[in-house]
């Protein structure tokens, strides 16, 4: 006479997977509390087991030895194992981290961006925030170019930064405290970096560089509208964006681009400068637009946000940004100083604070 199967219980679930020993120890899955559900439906059973390991191989064969296990069972009819990877305390201390959002001692954090390269992004970057500097307010730049770091040549500074404490201290200039790749690297070497070394540097000069309490940031961004700018600017926290664009239709295209990625971040647009917007000459003063007239302007107007100004192509701009001696330049053009002011002013406003009276017009 065939013996009757087993009734199923949740117990029975049990005794019978306390044969599977979990990978590399002597204890079994029950004991180390791995069971997190059992259903038991008719015949069928249902498990639900979690596993904490970063060994894909581990919740693998746990599931295979659990399913032998139970289709040993007399009564059982379709043996179905469910395990759940949990991540580890170090993953989810790393997780945390990474998830934390980072700057938060910085009252305001501005993002210079373009759709691509060339467009004198830098050159933009650095000049606002001398601009922002003479509003009265404390300031940083942040130069996340990974690829073509300029602050070191724009600024004329060839120092090192150290650390204190387990944190980078920035560097100085123009009463600016600086970070930049470029201090770090000998002048010509190329940066030859897959994307996660890039997100993890500028990861870093966030989190471990002793910015202090500054008033004002400037986030010099990588030139497109990739993983790496989406990821960069949400982990800061933007406060805004200034996009910069030369006038010329292609690229404008790029410029929109930008526009649109951080919209789509919620990042708000503070507003669009052309750069090169037209060539005066030396020796005549004869204003030539070589790259088009007016184009960022339209694109401003298009997409309803701010523009903030024209910066022409000056000789002068070009000779005191390898000198790493840009104030000379604000003294040789007074265009190019009212440009740069009158856009720190509306930045300044547009986040929410203002400074005091500009050094400039003391």
């Amino acid at each position: 006479m065939p013996v009757p199967p087993v009734p199923l219980s949740p117990q029975t679930i049990e005794d019978a997977l306390k044969i599977v020993k979990y990978p590399g120890f002597s204890r079994d899955i029950v004991s180390f509390g791995l069971i997190k559900d059992i259903e038991i439906n008719g015949r069928d059973v249902r498990v639900t087991l979690e596993v904490t390991s970063a060994d894909a191989s581990v919740p693998k064969e746990i599931e295979k030895q659990a399913r032998r296990a139970l289709e040993a069972v007399s009564g059982i009819g379709k043996a179905d194992i469910s395990v759940r990877r949990s991540a580890s305390a170090s993953e989810r201390e790393t997780s945390q981290r990474e998830a934390a959002p980072l700057l938060t001692q910085i009252r305001a954090k501005v993002a210079v961006a373009s759709g691509k390269g060339g467009v004198g992004k830098s050159t933009v970057a650095v000049h606002l925030a001398l601009a922002i500097q003479r509003q009265g307010l404390k300031v940083g730049l942040l130069d996340l170019d990974i690829y073509g770091p300029s602050l070191p040549i724009m600024l004329g500074v060839t120092e090192r930064p150290h650390a204190e404490g387990g944190k980078i201290i920035p560097l100085e200039k123009f009463d600016l405290r600086l970070m930049s790749i470029g201090f770090m690297i000998e002048r010509d070497t190329p940066m030859i970096w897959r994307g996660p070394m890039v997100h993890q540097a500028a990861e870093q000069f966030m989190r471990d560089v002793a910015w202090g309490d500054l008033d004002f940031l400037i986030v010099d961004l990588p030139p497109g509208t990739g993983d790496a700018q989406m990821t960069l600017s949400q982990r800061a926290q933007l406060s805004g964006a200034v996009i910069v664009s030369t006038p010329q239709d292609l690229a404008l295209v790029d410029a929109r681009k930008g526009v649109r990625m951080f919209q789509a971040m919620n990042v708000p647009i503070l507003g669009i400068i052309e750069n090169m917007s037209t060539f005066v000459c030396p020796h005549c003063n004869k204003m030539t637009p070589i790259f088009g007239e007016g184009g960022a302007e339209r694109a401003a107007k298009e997409m309803n946000v701010p523009f903030l100004g024209r910066v022409p192509i000056l000789t002068v701009l070009r000779e005191t940004g390898d000198a790493g001696t840009p104030f000379e330049g604000w003294d040789a053009s007074p265009e190019v100083r009212r440009v740069f002011q009158t856009a720190a002013k509306r930045l300044v406003e547009a986040v929410g604070f203002a400074g005091e009276p500009s050094k400039d017009d003391q």
